[in-house]
């Protein structure tokens, strides 16, 4: 069949239409290409071709306030895997899983080359010298030991609640280490250059070197060497009380720096995954919350003081104990202090007297106070964990919730929240925030990069009532109950405290919490210490448990800060520390609670054994005297012997 010359003419058109058509979407896709993809796409091939090895910056060392580590960093070796030139995966797969310990399969899918993330195969991260010398040995090709650190802990278990720990990757994960792991952290460095598929390098290629930035190091308000005097005596607390727990903190009153703290149970930093999580997850100074005891009267006696509404020197009556609300609310002695003044009050701990100061200051002034003093709000130092405590709402303290509260009694507070309300109390007034990071240095030419200033939160009270305050506690230790924390030869101040403890709403029989807060040089304090411990199982209180670890604490503290002995000051010769306890005269304990035991007989040397309601049995008997240094045993029951 002929086909028309105007139908040839018309197809030839069409096919060079298409044929234009087509050519305009080539010159477009290629032009797209080029202009628009193209950078992306020469990214994709540089990153192809690249081969990226990353070197990690040293991490900071925390240290001391004076230079000492406490934590650095070690050399470990860690394995590295180039997929590419690993010849028989299966095999090196096989040899690897058995020196790192981990299953066969994992291995061989992380060195596959789809698999493989930064060159990291499961266990072979910062092992020991040990395994890798097994390694090595094998000479498998693609596998190879590189330099790794891990974070160092010279003084084992010390502050270890402070310093946290660092995960696999020495990220920080709690204590210091996770608040600042920005500046301790680092930048890391690398070095790149074109490779082929076997990661060779290719000829004329060049290297991109980038330097890693080291982490700044840390310095601390820590003392390392008042830090192993405060680990020293929990361990000997430990050992002699066998409590649930126990806890020191150690501070600058004036600037609010923590010199040490710690607590027990504790933990190994680099071996956490040994320990409960509850052990190292708990920093107890700053967590645990508590009923303070008597250590509370402090805040109570410099309201009083502050608002003029008791004078040091003024008369008062102790008869054993005061009505409130018909209510009896008793004083550790029974039979009662008799005439006194209100610093024998003070050095008697007496509760009716405090009692007293508190209903003349009314519940809205006393806890104006109490709030002042930082309590019922976290103070703000700078570690993970810390809790606010508890206190009365204001529209449900009765006059007995006051009277309570005037001896520490129905308030719930942390140690940190006591050491910060204390100082203020003796150093002038200033309530401080507490802190324990103090400067941040290069780590290689040491040039100080930042520094923690003290804060001062608010003037609590005036320097004139400090100033009573001061006097009244060194009285307290010299003539008073916390006469096992005098030192010869120093001006110790402080003050004890014994409480119940509260579960669940209800007090537990049995058991409590005895503490001691103490300070020196009382006229201008250097150093102010806490000491508390749970439940005690050989039972007395915190005159007789925790004043004598304070003591050790200050006393061993003083003589290092080149603190000089002074025969200045309150002398225990003259004033003679509670006279009737020297001999003691034991009282009839028998038939009554435990909890009436502790609320009255505050500063006798009593241990405890059994358990029950009830005191069924003493030993020596009512009536018998025994000197200095002795001990009245009791035993618990829940029924009365007929």
């Amino acid at each position: 069949m002929r086909v028309s010359n105007a139908t040839v003419r018309r197809r030839i058109f069409v096919v060079l239409i298409i044929g234009i058509v087509l050519y305009s979407a080539l010159i477009t896709r290629l032009g797209y290409v080029q202009l628009v993809e193209g950078p992306g796409l020469a990214q994709m091939a540089d990153d192809l071709l690249n081969r990226e090895i990353d070197f990690k910056p040293n991490r900071g060392r925390i240290l001391d306030r004076s230079g000492n580590e406490l934590v650095s960093n070690m050399s470990v070796p860690t394995i590295v895997a180039v997929p590419a030139q690993i010849k028989n995966p299966t095999e090196t797969a096989k040899q690897l899983s058995v020196i790192l310990e981990q299953k066969e399969e994992d291995v061989l899918k992380a060195i596959t080359k789809k698999a493989m993330s930064n060159n990291q195969i499961p266990g072979g991260k910062k092992i020991s010298v040990e395994k890798a010398k097994k390694i090595q040995e094998l000479n498998l090709p693609g596998i190879y030991l590189a330099g790794d650190t891990k974070r160092f802990y010279p003084n084992g278990t010390m502050a270890a609640h402070i310093l946290g720990f660092t995960g696999i990757d020495n990220q920080g994960l709690t204590g210091l280490e996770k608040i600042y792991d920005p500046f301790l952290n680092g930048t890391k460095g690398h070095i790149s250059y074109p490779s082929d598929a076997k990661g060779r390098v290719m000829p004329g290629g060049s290297e991109d070197y980038v330097a890693p930035v080291n982490g700044m190091d840390m310095y601390l308000t820590l003392d390392s060497t008042i830090q192993s005097f405060i680990e020293r005596e929990l361990d000997q607390a430990v050992v002699a009380y066998q409590p649930d727990d126990v806890l020191a903190i150690a501070m600058d009153p004036k600037t609010g720096e923590i010199l040490g703290m710690g607590s027990r149970p504790t933990f190994q930093p680099d071996q956490y995954q040994n320990y409960p999580v509850e052990v190292y997850n708990r920093n107890l100074p700053i967590w645990k919350t508590y009923e303070p005891g008597s250590t509370f009267k402090i805040v109570t006696l410099a309201a009083a003081l502050n608002e003029g509404v008791i004078k040091l020197d003024e008369g008062f009556y102790d008869p054993g104990f005061i009505n409130v609300a018909g209510k009896r609310l008793r004083c550790w002695k029974r039979q009662g202090h008799g005439q006194e003044s209100m610093l024998e009050v003070v050095e008697n701990s007496c509760n009716p007297g405090f009692v007293t100061m508190g209903q003349r200051l009314q519940k809205e002034r006393l806890f104006e106070y109490i709030k002042k003093f930082g309590f019922g709000k976290k103070t703000g130092i700078d570690l993970i964990g810390e809790e606010n405590g508890l206190l009365f709402n204001l529209n449900r303290v009765g006059p007995v919730e006051l009277g309570t509260t005037s001896f520490g009694q129905g308030v719930s507070v942390t140690p940190i929240q006591q050491m910060a309300a204390v100082a203020a109390a003796i150093n002038g007034g200033k309530l401080m925030k507490p802190f324990v990071a103090k400067e941040w240095r290069d780590g290689i030419t040491h040039d100080v990069i930042g520094r923690t200033v003290p804060t001062e939160v608010r003037q609590v009270i005036s320097k004139d009532t400090s100033d009573k305050v001061r006097y009244a506690l060194e009285s307290v230790v010299a003539r008073g109950t916390g006469n096992k924390a005098y030192i010869e030869g120093y001006r110790v101040g402080g003050k004890t405290g014994t409480a119940q403890k509260v579960k669940n709403g209800r007090y537990m029989d049995g058991e409590y919490i005895v503490s001691f807060i103490g300070f020196a040089p009382a006229d201008d304090p250097q150093i102010l210490v806490y000491f508390a411990v749970d439940n005690p199982k050989a039972l007395a209180f915190g005159g007789l448990i925790a004043a004598p670890s304070v003591k050790s604490i200050i006393e061993s503290s003083l003589q290092h800060m080149n603190v000089p002995k002074r025969k200045d000051g309150i002398s225990k010769e003259i004033n003679k520390a509670l006279g009737e306890r020297s001999p003691i005269e034991v009282p009839n304990m028998v038939g009554q609670t435990m909890q009436d035991v502790v609320t009255t007989y505050e500063t006798l040397p009593l241990v405890v054994s059994g358990k029950g309601k009830y005191v069924i049995a003493q030993s020596p008997a009512a009536g018998v005297k025994i000197e200095e240094g002795g001990k009245i045993r009791i035993h618990l029951g829940d029924k009365l012997n007929n």
